[in-house]
Formats: C-alpha cells, structure tokens, sequence
C-alpha cells in the first residue's frame, strides 16, 4: 500500500539556524519557522494564531540554510516528518521535527540578486 509523508510550509525563522557534524561527519542545520494562521471571529475582530515547527536540513541544503537565512527570512520549505524519541530522568519523550528536502527563500531581493532555491537529494539522513 503506497504512503506519503511530505509537509509543506510557509513561515519566518524564529531564530538563526544551527549547525553542527554529526559523528559520521554530515552537516546539520536546525531552526524554528513561526507559520501564523489569521482569520476573523464572530465578532469581525482579527485572530491570529502561530505554530512553531522544528526544521532540521542536512548536506549541502544545511549550509545554504547557514550561510543565507537569518532569524525573520521568510521561506516556503517542503519535507517530511520525523519523530525522534528520547529518555528524560527515566520518562520516554517524543520530539516531531520536518526534515527538510527544498527551500525557497521568499524575502524580497534586490533586483539584481538571483532567486536560490536549494533541491536537496531525500538520501538517508537518519543520525
């Protein structure tokens, strides 16, 4: 039976990405992206409403992610999820992030500037 598992978002960084090597030596990048949700109540008044979503972006995506975002640059990131779980003083916790495997960055640019997007191969990125 086929499956899918491919998130798509919309959203500014909450912070400067992350990077680190894994044992393995593969680059790794992590940031938060806010994706806000605005709509009106009963009463016309405006509400919004934010998600804060772990990304992770591995190879040479997370040096892009690096050397080019910042916290507030808005970008549209597709991926998938992943849940990697943990102990805490004996209690078992679970921690969904969206690995990511494209990135386009959205903030506007000078003209002269190239629009970048960043296809990344969906190897296996597991750590």
């Amino acid at each position: 039976m086929p499956t899918l598992n491919r998130v798509q978002l919309i959203g500014r960084l909450g912070k400067d990405p992350e990077s680190k090597f894994t044992p393995t030596g593969k680059k790794v990048a992590h940031f938060s992206l806010a994706v806000s949700n605005h709509w009106k109540d009963k009463s016309g008044e405006t509400k919004e409403s934010t998600e804060w979503v772990n990304i992770e972006a591995w190879g040479r995506l997370g040096e892009v992610c690096q050397e080019y975002l910042k916290k507030g640059s808005l970008v549209f990131l597709e991926g998938r999820l992943k849940t990697d779980k943990y102990e805490d003083k004996s209690e078992t916790k679970y921690f969904t992030k969206v690995v990511a495997l494209t990135l386009q960055f959205l903030d506007k640019r000078p003209a002269e500037e190239p629009m970048m997007s960043v296809d990344e191969d969906p190897g296996d990125y597991d750590a």
